[in-house]
Parts: structure tokens; sequence; C-alpha cells
């Protein structure tokens, strides 16, 4: 029972109705905002291929992310933001369950009217699938048929769904009459699983064209390539050709592996190819 000296009883009952509404109004607590920020942290870790590389790109601790997960320690705020960036999300992880923050199924593809046909490409892409990463890409130029088109890409997961990032070459913007500067040049494209293999709808920042690509592994050693072809969403009477041939070479994340492919981006040559490029283009066979 509480009890106030000096008050009259219409002041206690005053301050015991604010008190009790204070009770009901108080924030979370230390230990519920380190469960729920736990609880979220072990979803979105899923996406990782492992914790021990999570950590690695984070650069946070494996062992003071393990506490992170279990709800035992709360990070730093320059720690928090850090995560936070990384995963895409904001401050609501501390509050709400992730599945709440990203909005659950409002895909349009999970819409009644189609969810029975499409709402298969709502379906994650396995790591195992298409791995997270940087890849080396070749296809013959839309524009030019004497040339082909080399450049990089990063595919990332984020929210369930998995991503891919990239820059035009420069000489492809100009021969477009476009800009050359870097908010121009950038592309992202959302990928989706198919049967066998993996789809992709790309286009540039604020861009009313796409491109559709479809990628199938290629059995080999190493197991890291990906064949298929690519496709511009431009009328028939567009200068250029609208589908070509595409390859991928997934690289990883080792810098020294990617700056390479970095500097080699832009248009080549037949004779530029790598020969695994060349050998799965097939330059000298109309696409069927």
């Amino acid at each position: 029972m509480l009890h106030f000296k000096g008050t009259t009883g219409q002041d206690r009952d005053n301050m015991a109705e604010r008190i009790a509404t204070n009770s009901t109004k108080r924030g979370p607590t230390p230990s519920e905002l380190r469960s729920m920020l736990g609880a979220n942290l072990r979803q979105l870790s899923q996406r990782a291929p492992s914790i021990s590389a999570l950590c690695r790109e984070l650069g946070i601790n494996r062992t003071q992310y393990n506490r992170y997960l279990a709800g035992e320690s709360f990070p730093r705020p320059d720690v928090l933001h850090r995560i936070c960036t990384y995963f895409n999300v904001d401050a609501r992880i501390l509050l709400e369950p992730v599945s709440d923050i990203s909005g659950g199924n409002a895909s349009i593809f999970n819409n009644p009217a189609i969810s029975d046909f499409l709402g298969g490409a709502t379906r994650p892409v396995g790591e195992e699938d298409f791995p997270s990463g940087f890849y080396r890409f070749a296809r013959r130029s839309f524009l030019d048929e004497n040339m082909f088109v080399r450049g990089l890409i990063y595919v990332f997961r984020n929210r369930q769904g998995t991503f891919l990032k990239g820059f035009e070459a420069k000489d492809a913007m100009r021969q477009q009459g476009l800009p050359t500067d870097p908010a121009t040049r950038e592309f992202r494209g959302a990928v989706i699983p198919q049967e066998d293999g993996i789809a992709a709808l790309v286009s540039r920042h604020g861009s009313i064209t796409s491109s559709f690509n479809y990628l199938a592994r290629i059995p080999s050693f190493e197991n890291n390539f990906w064949a298929g072809y690519v496709t511009r969403t431009v009328r028939e009477n567009v200068a250029g050709r609208r589908v070509e041939r595409l390859v991928y070479e997934y690289l990883g994340s080792r810098m020294k592996d990617v700056l390479p492919a970095a500097r080699s981006s832009g248009f080549c040559l037949e004779s530029d190819l790598l020969t695994y490029q060349r050998n799965l283009l097939k330059p000298g066979e109309p696409f069927v």
C-alpha cells in the first residue's frame, strides 16, 4: 500500500493515479531492449554465410557479437549504427520484431491477384545458389556488335531479399548521350529464384527502362560460373541489339581478386575476353 505524508485525500488519489498511468506508459527495460535486439539479430544473421564471416564484415569481435545475439550485452551507439547500416534497418530493431519493421509480405508478388502464380518469386535466394559478394560479368555490347562489355557487380542480402548493384561503363553511357557521373551510371536489381537458376530485374536510378537477366550455374571445378542471357526493354526499332548472352564469375570479397576485375571494366574486343568468357559467350554463334 502506498502512503503519502502531508497530502489530502484528493491529492493522494491524484498522485496514485499519475503513478499508475506512468507505470503503464513506461518504456522498455534494458533487459527487454537487449532481448528484442538479440532476437532480431538472430533472424537477420541467418542471411550471412556464417557468423564468423558476418563479424569480419562488421568489424565486431565474434565473442561480443554472440553476447548481442544472446541478449546479454548491448552495443555502443557507433556499433549499433554499423549493424543497422549493414542490414539496412533502423533503430526500431530495439523495439519491434524485424518482420514488423520490414512490412511482412507486402511484396506485389504476394498480392492475392497473382500470389498463386508469382508468389514463389518472394522465396529467398540461398547463399549456396547465388553467394553474396563480387562478380565479374561479360556480354556483347548492345550498341556495337564488334565490342564486348566487361564489368563488376556486387550481390548482397537485405531483409530476406537478394539484390545486385554496379555501374555502367562510361563509354556505354557516352554512346547513349547520357551523363557519366557515378549516380547516373549506377544500376541496381532484384534477384529472384528460378527452377534452374536465378533471374534479376535491373535498372539505373530513376530509369523507366530495365533489363532482364537469367543465369544458371555452370558445373565446373571451381563451381563459380553462371551463364545465361540479358534482354533490354526497348522497342524493336530502337538502335542496337535487344538480347545477348551473359556470363558471371564469382570473385568473393577479397580485394586482391576484385581490383583487377574492376580495372579491366569497360569495352573490349573479343580477343581481350578471358578464355572462359569467350567459350561461354560463343561470339561466333547466333543466340537462339
